[in-house]
This record gives C-alpha cells, structure tokens and sequence, in this order.
C-alpha cells in the first residue's frame, strides 16, 4: 500500500517523496481530512486542445467541494474566521462569518467565473439533502474561486450545477488527490502547474491530540520569487519556460481553507486565518496585486455551541489564547506543504490557444532534496 504521506491515490508523487524536511508533525494522510468529519470532494473537466473558441473550449477547470461535518449534520453551524490579506477575489458568505463567527453548509472551489455556480448549487444540493433545514431558513454557503483563464475557457462557464452535484456526492475521508484536479485543474503557481494541495498537522495539549488541515486552491506567484524549504529556486529553475500564446493580464490568487477539531472560538479562528500568509510567503508569495488572497478558519468542535438554540443558555470550552503558538505553528507548516504538494503533485499541461505550463521538474527536487527511498517512484 503507498504511504500517503509520499503518493497521492493514484500515485502521484508529494513533496515528501522527495525528502524535503518539512516542520512539524503530519496527521495520518497529511490532509485536510485528517480533521474528524471532513470530507472533500472533485469534479475535473479536461477536454479538447487547440484555439479557444468561446462555449466549446479547451476546458481545463473543475469544482472542489469540502464537507465541514459529516452529510446529516451539515445544517450545524461551525464556528468559523475569515481573513483577506489581499481582496481581489471572492469568498461568498464572508459577511456572515465576519458578523456572526460561524458558518454552515459545504464550501466550494471553482474558477473565477463558476463561484456563482458552486453557490447556487449548493443550496439545490442540500434543499434534496436535508430540505428541513432550509424550509424556515435562509442559507449563505461558501464558495471561493481562482482564476483560470489562461489554460480554461472561463467564459464559456463549463461548470454545471451537476458537476458541483457530484463534486458533493463523491465527498470522502482519507487520502485525497492533489494537483491538476477539481476547482485546481487549470491552476498556476509560480509558472509551474499546480492546483489543488493538502497537508495537516497534529498538535498535543493538555494531554489531547488535534489536527490543524489546510486545504490550498493554489494559483499564485512569481517564478523567480520561488523558495523551498528555504531555497531560493526561482533563479535556478527559469527553464521551463510557460508558453503563453495570447496576451494576458497577471491574474492569480490562492483560496486556503483550514479545519481543525481543536476547540477555538470565532476570534480565535480569525486570528488562525491571518497566520495563513506566513505559509504563503515561506514558499515566496508575496500577495500582489492582483492575487485575491482569502483564508478562511473553522473548527468542528462546539457543534451545539455553534447552533445556538433559541430560549437557552449555551456554553463552550476552548483553548485559552495563551496555548495558541502551537496551532499558530501548524497552520504556517501546513500552508507551505500543501502549495508545494499542489505543485509536486502535476504534470505539464497545455490548454486554450495552446498555452503551456510545466510541470515543477522532479529531476531538480530530487538533485537539490534526494528521495525518500520509502515511495514507490514507478
């Protein structure tokens, strides 16, 4: 059986095949769904090649779709922080978690261009899930976009309600797939391909295990800003170039999703979502312009806290502020794996007009790191 810590199911090869020493300890799949209750979920949409013809294609772009609790107790809320770090992007259901500190629902992760989409069907998707939860309520799911434009035909808006559907329905626990799949399909990242990323950590307190997961739509960056593990990579891997044969404004961003089970309150999940660009900028992002760069922060404890029923005291239990460093610690690793897992994790591809984008070459990382000899290279 392949570890999961070095291969994806499929067998796609993660940053730690290659010996890179990342901090901290990773939780059993080293993925957003080691935190209890979580489960995530694809559609990827690759089809056609050649000139883009607007409605036709190429399509290169696809949904994610992260289940915050297991599918009977999607309408409980979870006690939820967000934190922009540069807006120009989108995260439905902000305002409400800005205003109220807790979320419900299945979050989404699409193209730029779908985000409306992966909301829209969300609500379809839980009113023939559980419809009594939206009979006497309104709902504000979440549902965050990068922007793929230069390999997709964003404007011809190849996402269906029914690729969002299954996205949902095909939610699991355990390993997950990395890189050119679901809402990463068409993503970039430094000018190498990348995508969809994951990593965890485990944290010890008081005598209890937790998980801190993040979950990365990894769209990002500057070739020569790259840094791994402390390398300055950029310089040294200009080659492969991207092909870009259509004029094209920098467009990028990266949506990052952290769960955890550790018990944390509103503030306190804020303040865990604006650790999410230290992360960012150990791997040399630097949140420019144009990048809409929006984190968001749940936790799966304090359910009934979070529902908060009408006409009685509720209470919740959390870890006091002064205990935080450890979580602050894990969020920063996690970060940083998951955009190099998105990247490590690909394969060059070509899309609309023939635009190209490399793979990160694996030739380098195993020259510069090594290989962990426990992974089975193929």
């Amino acid at each position: 059986m392949t570890d999961p810590h070095l291969a994806t199911p499929s067998g796609k090869l993660r940053a730690r095949a290659f010996a890179i020493p990342f901090d901290g300890t990773p939780g059993r799949f080293n993925a957003i769904t080691d935190v209890p209750g979580v489960t995530v979920g694809y559609t990827t949409l690759i089809s056609g090649d050649g000139p883009l013809v607007v409605g036709k294609g190429p399509v290169r772009t696809g949904v994610t779709a992260i289940l915050p609790r297991p599918r009977g107790e999607l309408a409980i809320p979870a006690f939820a922080g967000m934190f922009s770090a540069n807006g120009n992007g989108e995260l439905t259901g902000s305002h409400l978690i800005e205003e109220l500190g807790a979320f419900n629902l299945p979050i989404t992760i699409t193209n730029t261009h779908s985000c409306g989409v992966g909301r829209d069907a969300t609500l379809r998707w839980m009113q023939q899930l559980l419809p009594q939860a939206l009979d006497s309520a309104w709902a504000l799911p979440v549902a965050g976009e990068t922007y793929d434009g230069f390999l997709n035909d964003i404007n011809g808006h190849h996402v269906s309600f029914e690729h969002v559907f299954s996205a949902l329905e095909t939610a699991e626990t355990g390993p997950i797939e990395e890189g050119s799949v679901g809402g990463g399909t068409g993503m970039i990242t430094f000018g190498f391909k990348a995508g969809s990323g994951t990593s965890s950590r485990s944290v010890d307190w008081n005598g209890a295990r937790f998980t801190i997961g993040c979950f990365v739509q990894s769209n990002f960056g500057a070739r020569r800003n790259l840094v791994i593990r402390g390398i300055s990579a950029g310089a040294e891997l200009a080659e492969p170039a991207i092909r870009d044969n259509t004029p094209r404004a920098e467009k990028s961003s990266i949506i990052a999703i952290i769960a955890t089970d550790a018990p944390f309150m509103p503030h306190q999940l804020k303040r865990l979502a604006k650790r999410v660009p230290l992360g960012v900028a150990l791997t040399g992002g630097y949140g420019y312009n144009s990048s809409g760069d929006i984190f968001l922060a749940f936790s799966t404890a304090n359910a009934d806290a979070a529902r908060g029923e009408a006409g009685k005291l509720v209470s919740a239990g959390y870890i006091p502020d002064a205990d935080i460093n450890p979580f602050f610690d894990a969020v920063v690793q996690s970060v940083e794996e998951a955009i190099l897992n998105a990247l490590v994790a690909n394969e060059d591809m070509t899309g609309r007009d023939g635009n190209f984008v490399p793979a990160l070459p694996k030739a380098w990382l195993e020259g510069r790191f090594g290989v962990d000899h426990t992974a089975d290279l193929g």
